[in-house]
């Protein structure tokens, strides 16, 4: 037996079969290596280890067509490819095939691989840009059509594609990555046009998305069974109007975006990633856009927080808020109407929730609190800047605002008192003449957030404490006029060459007699208003006794008058009624009486309110008060060549003149008074005779003597020149100041 079997033949698989030997077992049983064969075999190299693999199994394929014809005979006729093969490979090379490395017959350029990308990215960018169609005319009437009739998803999927390739151009991207190609401006502004009117209804119609009957409640499309067959292309449509809002400079194209945008904001709703987005464009045109384009961002911001408070309201109100005071730190006429916008809108943000409009107003009062604290403790320069800037006062105009219009609520009614203490200690601060103009606004401030709550007064007290009035010498002569008049809306500080001026002593006063007539008008109905206005009419006496200023002393003269006036007519009432001091709901409702059926004080703000609010508009708008708007009489004047022939006529017989002609000049001999000698004087008394020398001559003929009359050798000019004086100057006044019959 030999040392190792082999296995038969038949426990062999196909696979072992084709490797191993073809001996029979007769022969491997039978057959025995002696150890003088093994030793040869050792000593002489393997020949079948020199062939190569293939050519070793082609010998082992032929020996088996040797020994089983029928086996092989089958492998023909099933796998012939297990036969046919090619056997030129030989043992050495594929021993050295992986040493040794063999030299190509031809050698390639060498490319890099930058080279190779930008090749291929090529040939996608052309294979595809000669793929995209260029949208036309025709193409866009009959999307416009199809959307109108039945709109398809695949339908708007080519408008949408479309829409996207013209967004695509106002950036200067390719448009090479989309399947269309917009290359004409016309096609541009119709394609737009087109999803601007189209796409929101047909959209509807795609999603069957019926509206509400109440319009406080929002019907989402995401609710729609074919909201995610169309969600892809919603998403891109979406994306594009928020990129074209970005890229567009033109008002008029930006306003009718908007308004798409106010359509399509319950798609945005569904999709947060695209509404973020959205937000920050609306964010950007509500805080420096144009006017029309400021409310419709604002409706559509509305529209967002109203329907997602919890998701979008206080990041909305973060960066509504930091956009406002990034917008006022310079005030100017033309940039109040869109601050005062910004404050109303914003007031409107924060009542839509109470709770978070109280943590961002705690915030940012306290942070005005620490700027003013910083102030007054340290005393530097840089301190009290961060208190006297546009950016300090608006703010305090918009929380004013803000609690008085929210007014009564329990959540912010506890931010009154600090706000109020803010403002008392920032008109504390300083109390020289240069910043009277910043100690008006925070008047101001304190009389809008007064005006509006109950109970609350600190107004007047500070209109006394102030002492304007004593601290201003209005009887001193200006030491400089100017042109133009003091704006005190648009002005923090003064410099010392505007304290010379007339019109800030004008200004002044104006600005008194406004916040002290709106302050009593508030206060006018008031059951303790004699003993409230009794300090201000002391205080007001005593300047009329030293201003000796008509301009000055004339309106505030008035003002005493109206609020004694009123004074005394709540008195009256006072007197009539029939409840003590302490039943509170019989004063509220005495209060509400008189409130409703007026007092004199009221009737007359009414009507200066109205004149008020016509000056501020002219001020705004820049526009100066016409000649029209005074409704002076006519004046009638007849034309000069028609007066001068009407007065030759008149004193044609006055003159003695030889020539016939009456444009002939006439000698006329007039005494001189400053030589106090008698001269003789050609005086030519032509129609182009100058005015001056004709009211020297005067003069000079009114005061000469009877004797220097007598005594002249030509008395009869002399009368004739008076007379022409009358009829040439005297004349003019007398007929400018009449009227005509009309008037």
């Amino acid at each position: 037996m030999a040392a190792k079997q082999k296995r038969k033949l038949e426990d062999l698989s196909v696979d072992e079969f084709l490797v191993s030997g073809f001996d029979s077992p007769d022969e491997d049983e039978s057959e025995e290596e002696t150890p003088k064969q093994k030793k040869k075999k050792k000593a002489e190299p393997p020949t079948n280890e020199k062939k190569g693999k293939a050519s070793e199994h082609k010998e082992q394929l032929s020996r088996l067509k040797n020994k089983d014809p029928e086996f092989y005979k089958f492998l023909e006729e099933n796998d012939q490819s297990l036969l046919n093969f090619d056997d030129t490979d030989s043992s050495e090379e594929e021993e050295d095939g992986n040493k040794y490395h063999k030299l190509p017959a031809e050698l390639e350029e060498a490319i890099s691989e930058e080279d190779d990308e930008e090749e291929h990215t090529a040939s996608k960018k052309t294979k595809k840009a000669v793929e995209s169609i260029k949208v036309t005319d025709k193409m866009i009437e009959e999307w416009r059509a199809a959307l109108r009739k039945d709109p398809t998803p695949r339908l708007f999927r080519e408008v949408t594609q479309a829409f996207k390739a013209a967004v695509a151009t106002t950036k200067g991207e390719g448009v090479g990555q989309c399947r269309y190609k917009v290359a004409d401006s016309s096609v541009f502004n119709a394609l737009i046009l087109l999803c601007i009117r189209e796409i929101h209804l047909a959209l509807q119609k795609l999603l069957n998305v019926k509206p509400n009957k109440d319009q406080n409640k929002l019907v989402l499309p995401s609710s729609s069974p074919r909201w995610q067959r169309n969600l892809n292309d919603i998403k891109m449509y979406l994306g594009g109007v928020v990129q074209l809002l970005s890229c567009l400079t033109e008002t008029t194209v930006i306003t009718a975006v908007l308004k798409h945008v106010n359509q399509l904001v319950p798609y945005y709703l569904c999709l947060p990633k695209q509404c973020r987005h959205l937000l920050k464009q609306l964010l950007k045109q509500w805080s420096t856009g144009e006017e029309t384009g400021r409310v419709l961002s604002f409706l559509a911001l509305n529209k967002i927080c109203r329907h997602k408070q919890e998701a979008y309201l206080n990041i909305i109100l973060k960066q509504m808020y930091i956009s406002y005071v990034q917008n006022c730190k310079f005030t100017s006429p033309n940039a109040l109407p869109m601050i005062n916008f910004m404050q109303r809108t914003l007031t409107e943000m924060y009542a839509l929730d109470t709770h978070v409009s109280y943590q961002q107003a705690f915030i940012y009062i306290r942070q005005l609190a620490i700027h003013l604290r910083n102030a007054m403790t340290m005393k530097k320069k840089e301190t009290h800047q961060a208190v006297y800037n546009w950016q300090f006062i608006h703010c305090l105009y918009l929380w004013c605002r803000v609690l008085s219009t929210l007014y009564p609520s329990d959540v912010l009614q506890p931010l009154i008192y600090p706000l109020c203490q803010v403002i008392l200690g920032t008109i504390k601060l300083k109390s020289i003449i240069r910043m009277y103009c910043f100690r008006i606004h925070c008047l101001h401030a304190l009389l809008d957030i007064g005006s509006n709550i109950v109970g609350l007064n600190p107004t007047g007290n500070f209109l006394l404490d102030t002492k304007i009035i004593q601290q201003v010498d209005f009887n001193k002569k200006p030491g400089r006029m100017s042109k133009k008049p003091i704006n005190f809306a648009v002005i923090l500080k003064l410099n010392k060459v505007n304290l010379m001026e007339k019109a800030y002593k004008d200004g002044l006063i104006d600005q008194l007699y406004d916040l002290m007539l709106e302050y009593f008008h508030t206060q006018a109905y008031s059951i303790g208003f004699p003993e409230l206005a009794l300090p201000t009419i002391v205080q007001l006496k005593a300047f009329l006794k030293e201003c000796k200023v008509a301009n000055y002393s004339k309106p505030m003269r008035q003002l005493l008058e109206k609020i004694q006036e009123n004074s005394s007519y709540i008195t009256g009432r006072r007197q009539k009624a029939a409840f003590g001091v302490a039943d509170s709901a019989a004063v509220a409702a005495w209060e509400k009486q008189t409130q409703q059926e007026g007092t004199p004080l009221t009737r007359y703000y009414s009507q200066w309110k109205k004149l008020r609010e016509k000056e501020i508009q002219l001020e705004i708008s820049g526009k100066e008060r016409k000649m029209e708007d005074l409704d002076l009489p006519e004046i009638k004047r007849r034309k000069i060549q028609e007066r001068k022939a009407e007065d030759k006529e008149e004193f044609k017989g006055l003159f003695q003149s030889d020539s016939d002609s009456d444009d002939s000049d006439t000698g006329l001999k007039i005494k001189s008074k400053k030589s106090n000698q008698e001269s003789d004087e050609d005086e030519d008394l032509s129609d182009g005779s100058d005015e001056e020398g004709s009211e020297e001559e005067d003069s000079a003929d009114d005061d000469d003597d009877e004797e220097d009359e007598e005594a002249s050798t030509a008395p009869q000019p002399l009368s004739s020149a008076a007379l022409i004086k009358l009829a040439e100057g005297e004349e003019d006044v007398v007929e400018d100041l009449q009227l005509s019959d009309e008037d």
